[in-house]
Order: structure tokens, then sequence, then C-alpha cells
């Protein structure tokens, strides 16, 4: 067995790098402005303020500066648990049997068992530099929620939780972590809000999605004086925070010479692939070096690959800014699967405009698949992965398996932002042999995507 790479390659503490990156300022067509469903007009800071806290919305409208320092306090809250390691799946190889090299990232070794921390610390901090009371926010398997009840409780901040229905069903653990940390968890949608009471009069058997509990953590927050809703993924902020995953990963490869050929992330929101892709994408679009780059999406809500490239509310109810991206219609109610942080209709305006500018491909799997690479994973490399990380490790091992085929050596790098131990409900189904796969059919997408806003769109 090759020796010269050690299993886990850690940065020293004083590697972590200490600003963000914000791939925009390299973007050479800028992600389109949120704009108001009223008019189209891009909106402003001013119009922003009362949703989202002032500092971050000066992060979300900033195209321009590369890097952004992270503050003291943050640095000090990420020095708990990182830098987080860049690991040769030196097993899972020799399980393929391929000569291709492996490498994952892994983000799930701290308390709220994923990479949504990175943003989570960040948000609350803001906000408690504004003195806020609290704020609110929609989570889907939980790992948000979890992550951004832990960072309110370090600031002494309230947390308002709107889960996805099925994930508050499916993940009562996860649920009860939030709880410990102090947040308030609602399944949604729910009747504690007007838009939630309007959206299951219309649909009452629905098992939630994304866009209907962040229509309620909009609502709450704008309803109630000293609160900001705050997101985890979609959103230009989120993946500028989550940035410091892609530049951990590019200086660990560089101190050991390592040169990815393929870099792999679940597409969901966008948080994921966003934050690992960002500084290689800075890379290719500098002009400084060329990557094989592939967002992974559930088959049951696939927005890249069969979405449009339109503006679109990020919300079911239909009360939030407009954001071009690739969408399948808010109005879409994906299948209660199992990549419950995937369930989205829409993805990052940034991911969007890079996708559909040629700079990355996309592919969508189904999710019986994706268990069987999360199982081979977790026997060879001895984590159990989150089924929204799986993704990623699906298309990784098909690159791997195509490397066997022809005899070439590549490199491969994905991203592994999270354990799955709370999704246990979806490997026992797996398991048990009663998984099934469910593909929205063309009519479907057809149906929601007829319902896009007019505004913004020709």
């Amino acid at each position: 067995m090759e020796n010269k790479i050690p299993y886990k390659i850690y940065l020293t503490e004083d590697e972590i790098p200490t600003q963000w990156y914000n791939v925009r300022a390299d973007m050479k067509t800028k992600p389109a402005p949120l704009i108001s469903p009223a008019d189209g007009h891009a909106l402003t800071i001013e119009e922003m303020n009362p949703i989202f806290c002032e500092e971050l919305n000066k992060q979300e409208l900033d195209n321009d500066t590369a890097y952004f320092d992270i503050p003291g306090e943050i640095m000090d809250f990420y020095k708990m648990y990182r830098p987080s390691p860049l690991v040769r799946a030196y097993f899972l190889e020799k399980a393929l049997d391929t000569p291709a090299k492996i490498y994952y990232k892994f983000e799930g070794n701290n308390t709220s068992g994923s990479h949504k921390l990175n943003s989570s610390i960040a948000q609350a901090y803001y906000a408690k530099k504004q003195g806020l009371k609290g704020v609110t926010t929609e989570t889907g398997a939980g790992q948000w929620g979890t992550a951004l009840s832990m960072a309110c409780a370090y600031f002494g901040l309230d947390c308002k939780v709107y889960m996805v229905k099925v994930s508050y069903e499916q993940k009562p653990f996860r649920r009860e972590v939030m709880r410990t940390y102090g947040a308030t968890v609602t399944p949604s949608p729910s009747m504690t809000t007007q838009v939630g009471r309007k959206i299951l009069s219309e649909h009452p058997d629905t098992t939630g999605s994304l866009g209907c509990a962040i229509s309620e953590a909009v609502e709450t927050a704008v309803t109630n004086p000293g609160y900001r809703y705050v997101l985890g993924s979609v959103l230009n902020q989120v993946v500028l925070h989550q940035s410091i995953i892609g530049l951990e990963a590019q200086k660990a490869m560089k101190k050991y010479g390592i040169k990815p050929d393929i870099l792999i992330g679940c597409a969901g929101g966008g948080s994921n692939l966003g934050g690992f892709a960002a500084p290689f994408f800075g890379e290719i679009l500098r002009g400084e070096a060329d990557y094989k780059i592939i967002g992974v999406e559930p088959a049951s809500c696939p927005s890249f690959t069969r979405g449009k490239f339109a503006y679109d509310f990020c919300d079911t109810g239909m009360i939030c800014p407009l954001a071009k991206m690739y969408t399948l219609g808010s109005q879409f109610m994906p299948s209660a699967n199992h990549a419950g942080g995937l369930r989205f209709h829409g993805i990052s305006p940034i991911l969007a405009q890079l996708y559909h500018d040629g700079y990355f491909e996309a592919r969508a799997v189904e999710q019986t698949s994706v268990f069987e690479a999360a199982e081979l994973f977790a026997r060879t490399e001895g984590i159990l992965p989150a089924p929204e990380s799986s993704h990623a490790i699906r298309v990784a091992i098909d690159e791997a398996l195509k490397c066997k085929e022809t005899g070439e050596s590549k490199t491969i790098a994905f991203n592994l932002t999270g354990t799955g131990y709370f999704d246990l409900v979806a490997y026992q189904q797996y398991n048990d042999g009663t998984m099934t796969d469910v593909i929205p059919g063309d009519d479907v997408i057809a149906e929601a995507l007829n319902k896009l806003p007019k505004i913004g769109n020709v």
C-alpha cells in the first residue's frame, strides 16, 4: 500500500484560513440579483434589512470583494473543530480495485455532525452583533437546524426552527438535539403561521418541503420584533462562509503536492458543493488550473438536470424575493425520500450561473444506488455517511470504476459533509429492502414550471 500520503492530512491550527473566499469576484458573469416579486427591481440592502441581518446583507450583495476577513470570535469557535481532515480513502480504493486515488474532506467531525456549523456560527455572530433577540430558520434533514441551535446557544440567541414534516417524523433524535440546545422545533407546514395554514388547506396530505419551511420561517421573522431570518444554503453569503471547506482542502492538497482531477459535491441548495468547490472554481475562472467538477443531486428532486434557469420564489408560500436559479418551480413538491437536505426546488444563484456558463456538470442519482454506495463506504472507511453526502460518494465510486475500466489513475476528491447516525430509519429501509425510487414525471415538473412568476422571466 502506498505510504507517501498519510491516511489523514491535517493542517495545523495556525494554517486555518483567516478569510472566506467570494467566488463571485472572479466570475465573468455575475449571479443575477435578488429581485422584488412586486415589480422586478433589484433589491437594495435597505429593503433586505427587515428580513436578514445587516452585515450579512452586505456580504450577500457584494460581487467584487474577493476575500472577507473572518472575525476573531468566529475563528475562535472554528478552532474547536477545525481544521477538518482531508482523508485518503485507501480502503475504498482497495475494495473497488481501482487505480484512482480517492480523497474526501470530512466535515462531520463536530457536535452538530455536519458542515453547516461553518455558516451557522457566522450568521449567529452577526445577529448577536446587531443586538437581535433571536433568529428563525428552516431545516430539511435537520443538520442546519442542529448547527444553528448550537450556534445560537453559544451566543445566547433564541432559535425558532421549522423542520420539514417528513424529516421531523423520520428523525426525532435530530429534533431532540436541537431542543437540547434550546431551539423551538415546529414541523412544517404547520398551523402556527398564516402561510402554513394556507399550504395545508391546499395540500392537506403534504409531507412538507424546504420551500414550505422557508415561508413559515420568514413570516415568523418579519412578524416578531427583534428577529431575523437566516438560511443554511442557497444564499451567496452561505457559499462564502462554506468556502472555508474548499480553502482548507486546497491548502492541504498543495502541502502534499496533490493535484485533483475530479471534484465532487452533493447539490441541494448549494452549500456543500459551493463551499467545497469555490476556491477551485476560482482557479478555473482565473485561468490557473482546470478541473472536472460534478454536482450530484437526487433524481427525485433534479433541479439542475431537469429544471429551468429562471427567476423563481425560493419558498412555496411565495413571500420571499425572487432568485434566478435552476428551479423545478416553487410549487414542486418532492417525494418523501431520505435526501432531506437536498429536497429543495432550486439552487444557489452562484452555482446556477456557473452551471449555465458550463463550468461544471450535474448528475441525478436514485436513492437506492446512493445507499448502496453509502453502505460500501461505511464498510470500508468506517464512517456512516449522511444520505446527502452519499450522493457524492455514489458518483466518486462511479468515476473510480471508470478509471478501473480505462486504467487511468485519476485523483478524485469529494466533500463528505455529514454523518448519518440520525438517519438510521433510512438505512433500515435500505437494509430491509423496502426502499424505493421515486422519479417525478415530466408532467409533474411541467405543471410546477408553468407556475413560475412572470416578473424577471421572458
